[in-house]
């Protein structure tokens, strides 16, 4: 039971917040509401009700006491004006069932207490007019039909003070929902910088609500200001190291260029190539993107682009099928970069690639399939590890890496809020590579 009351709970922190406001503020209303109908419509109205039998038990009781029915009709005709009566004598009604409105709450209590006070009336109407309370009375002299306003028996317009405090509800609900906004926005402001900054786009802003969002607020921009200056330290540190890197490498590479060429020579240039392959790759993980500002990019010209720059390398890369239309958020050169590392896996593996993408309105999803071997579930994982190559990975004949591309690619789509995802090519039958851009 209380699992499926969780699922009807919003989930918003405004809704959340205008539950507790209001489920308080209508409890209250219930209770005061019920308590208040009680009073009104049964002690109230019986005690005017009582009154009015009083009056009416005293002009029955001055015709009974007549002599003759002239007598009678004479007191009659003195006494009902002034008590305020309308009187029909004798009546030539016949006596029935009480009658009233299902709605009538205080005509109940009306009945019910001339009932207990008269016990010679023998019918009592309340629904021919709203205004008037009608009853047949029996007396010693005959059956009198009287009539009485029904302000004089219950509180005319009993509904005013309900109406008046659900309006009165109302407003003030409006009113705390108005402050309560006020204090909820600058958690929304938070939030929204929070996620900008995991997107890798940071927004101004300023702490500004309660104390305790102040404080939250203050410590998430000094924690985004340590984050910036720790990734600032280590692109300066990394830019010094290749520099200081590629110094030794290119005197090598010259010195090895003034040989004479022969098999030695040439598998040293070999060796050199290699370290440069790799400390480019290093350098690749450790920058990746925080050096480059998002901008709005239209993903469908960058996927054209990146496909047409693979074939006119040569490679076995086709666009396949695009979803959607619109402008994206995003670091151009390092979804590029990531798209790229795709294909390039792909390539290694297989011989036909595809490329496609789906734009919606919440996220930008760039698929490279291929038809080679794939990575089986229990290794995907692993093969997004940084270094991490698998057996296939190291075949030298495929041109192996050191095992940097899915994790490169796996970091550019974390700094856009987004995700890689490996999976099986329902197509092609290989590995299917999905990066999840964050909208």
């Amino acid at each position: 039971m209380l699992s499926k009351l969780k699922y009807l709970m919003p989930r918003s922190l405004y809704g959340r917040a205008a539950l507790i406001l209001i489920v308080p503020v209508v409890t209250i209303q219930l209770v005061v509401s019920i308590a208040f109908i009680q009073r009104h419509f049964e002690r109230v109205t019986r005690q005017m009700t009582t009154s009015v039998a009083i009056e009416i038990s005293y002009l029955t009781l001055q015709m009974d006491n007549a002599p003759s029915v002239a007598e009678a009709r004479a007191r009659l005709a003195e006494i009902a004006p002034a008590m305020g009566f309308e009187t029909t004598f004798p009546s030539d009604k016949t006596e029935g069932e009480d009658v009233r409105s299902a709605f009538d709450l205080a005509g109940k209590e009306v009945i019910a207490t001339l009932r207990e006070t008269l016990p010679e009336v023998r019918q009592i109407e309340l629904l021919s007019n709203p205004q008037r309370v009608e009853m047949l009375i029996d007396t010693a002299q005959g059956p009198l039909w009287l009539v009485v306003d029904r302000g004089r028996v219950s509180a005319s317009n009993p509904h005013q003070l309900l109406v008046l405090m659900i309006l009165t509800s109302v407003l003030m609900t409006l009113i705390a929902y108005g402050f309560l906004r006020n204090q909820l926005r600058p958690i929304t402001k938070l939030a929204d910088a929070a996620a900008a900054f995991g997107k890798g786009q940071p927004i101004r802003y300023r702490p500004r609500g309660a104390l305790e969002v102040r404080a939250a607020g203050k410590a998430f921009l000094d924690m985004r200001g340590r984050i910036e200056r720790q990734i600032e330290q280590r692109t300066m540190m990394l830019s010094g190291i290749s520099h200081d890197l590629r110094t030794p490498l290119t005197r090598l590479r010259l010195g090895l260029s003034l040989l004479p060429e022969d098999e030695e020579t040439e598998a040293l240039l070999g060796d050199v190539a290699d370290m440069e392959r790799l400390i480019d790759g290093f350098l690749s993980f450790a920058r990746g993107d925080a050096v480059e500002e998002a901008e709005l990019t239209n993903p469908q010209e960058l996927i054209n682009r990146v496909v047409g720059n693979a074939v006119r390398a040569g490679l076995p890369v086709t666009l396949g099928a695009t979803l959607g239309a619109g402008e994206v958020m995003l670091r151009p050169v390092s979804v590029t970069r990531a798209v790229e590392n795709l294909i390039s896996n792909a390539v290694r593996f297989g011989s036909i690639v595809r490329v496609g993408y789906a734009l919606t309105g919440r996220s930008l999803r760039i698929s490279v399939e291929d038809n080679g071997s794939g990575i089986a579930e229990n290794l995907r994982d692993e093969a997004m590890q940084p270094f991490a190559r698998l057996d296939a990975a190291r075949n030298p004949n495929k041109g192996g890496g050191v095992g940097l591309g899915l994790a490169i690619t796996q970091d550019i789509a974390r700094n856009h809020g987004g995700k890689l995802l490996l999976s099986r090519s329902e197509d092609l039958g290989g590995l299917r590579a999905d990066l999840v851009i964050a909208c």
